[in-house]
């Protein structure tokens, strides 16, 4: 039986690796840990379909380990006993050639399952490369998080996808005998989603659907591929854009959409969590101050959901999502730290100003640090004009008030104290 497309060109190589220049790049992350062969036990963790699978296969491959593999969705305790039986026996303690054990979608592990891990990888017996979708500081037990490393993989961009295509088209035996023109690709890219693995099966899907010469277009891949679109599926593809449906429904404050893709989630069974998960997220990011209370009772909603469980779960939901969407919006808070992070990387570590600095020993007070700080408490309206920032970036404003009644008071609140320094 022919193996998928997907399956036959997947990368051999970190050199045929597209992407994730961050951990596999020249100076990546990752990188030298590859080339010396010195593996520390890691969880992969971003989107479905780019390379997870594959980067845990690579790196076994070039440091030239055992690789054992298992699926959280099919393995249990015992699973992953005989597994480190095995690995114990291929392997001597903490040297350079530990076996790797690559578990696919551990979030999916129960606590007694991560538990049955621990103890190999902290004698060494194993290196753990664990895969997930989730947040790992959700989905994974802290006991075996803090003898992990965490690396995000990034979702694929057109750029990326292109390369896929093209590769499928020269390089693997049986699509590069076909004639095909790829006239148009937007579809293929949109219905993706950003998912490799999803790009190359649907690509192959319409190759083996047509005779020669194959022509795509948009027109084509929607016609051929929406048909085959499958309701709803919690393990799969959908999952993602359901979700997606739903947090923009909720954005954009239309409380029916909110509640239909809600239920559309409910009915196809998705984990409550990962729904409040997301309304957690979403609670903070689109309506942060217009709205501090969202944030709060989205928090009491997974607590509360993660307690009852379904049916009833989907009544606490329902609420949460109304009441989500029926909210002011803003995203002020959530742009103020985006743009940080943006200053930080391209300012580097700034010193921090010396009348700001804490002085615990008589030493650091002689060279000056704290000195000429203001304590705000001694001053009229617990406030006094000083420098917060470091020189190099000073009167740089990184947040801007939303346009809604409780932001409203944050900016002339704002006003009365920083307007010459920031411009409120």
């Amino acid at each position: 039986m022919t193996a998928p497309l997907a399956e036959r060109i997947r990368p051999k190589t970190l050199e045929e690796f597209i992407s994730q220049e961050h951990l596999v790049g020249s100076k990546g992350a990752l990188t030298e840990h590859i080339k010396r062969g010195v593996i520390p036990s890691l969880i992969l963790w971003g989107p479905p379909g780019i390379g997870k699978t594959t980067l845990a296969n690579i790196i076994a491959n070039e440091s030239e380990r055992p690789f054992y593999t298992l699926s959280a969705i099919n393995s249990g305790v015992k699973d992953v006993r005989d597994v480190i039986d095995k690995a114990k026996q291929s392997g001597g303690l903490f040297t350079t050639k530990n076996p790797i054990l690559f578990i696919d979608e551990i979030h999916r592990f129960s606590k007694s399952q991560q538990d049955s891990l621990l103890g190999a990888v902290e004698k060494g017996w194993i290196t753990l490369i664990g895969a997930t979708t989730e947040n790992p500081s959700f989905e994974v037990i802290p006991a075996l998080l803090s003898r992990c490393q965490v690396y995000i993989l990034n979702a694929f961009d057109k750029d990326d996808l292109d390369t896929l295509l093209q590769r499928a088209l020269k390089e693997d035996a049986i699509i590069s005998k076909k004639t095909i023109e790829l006239r148009e690709t937007e579809a293929l890219l949109q219905l993706s989603g950003g998912d490799a693995r999803k790009l190359l099966n649907i690509f192959e899907l319409l190759v083996n659907s047509e005779d020669e010469p194959i022509i795509i277009t948009n027109e084509m891949v929607l016609s051929k591929v929406q048909k085959n679109t499958v309701l709803y599926d919690k393990t799969g593809e959908q999952h993602y854009d359901i979700i997606s449906a739903f947090i923009k429904s909720v954005r954009g404050s239309d409380p029916n959409a909110a509640v239909y893709w809600l239920a559309r989630m409910v009915e196809g069974g998705e984990d409550v969590k990962f729904i409040a998960r997301r309304m957690i997220i979403l609670a903070s990011e689109d309506i942060g101050n217009a709205n501090p209370t969202a944030l709060s009772l989205a928090t009491n909603t997974f607590q509360a959901v993660s307690m009852i469980g379904y049916p009833e779960a989907r009544i606490i939901l329902g609420q949460c999502a109304v009441y989500l969407a029926n909210s002011p919006k803003s995203n002020a808070s959530y742009m103020a730290i985006k743009k940080a992070q943006q200053l930080v990387q391209e300012t580097g570590d700034l010193p921090v100003p010396l009348h700001l600095r804490n002085a615990p020993t008589k030493l650091m007070k002689d060279i000056g640090y704290g000195n000429n700080y203001q304590y705000a408490h001694d001053h009229e309206d617990n406030f006094i004009d000083q420098e917060f920032l470091p020189e190099e970036i000073t009167n740089t404003k990184l947040y801007e008030p939303g346009i809604n009644a409780r932001e409203n008071t944050f900016r002339e609140f704002l006003k009365k104290r920083w307007k010459e320094k920031y411009g409120y």
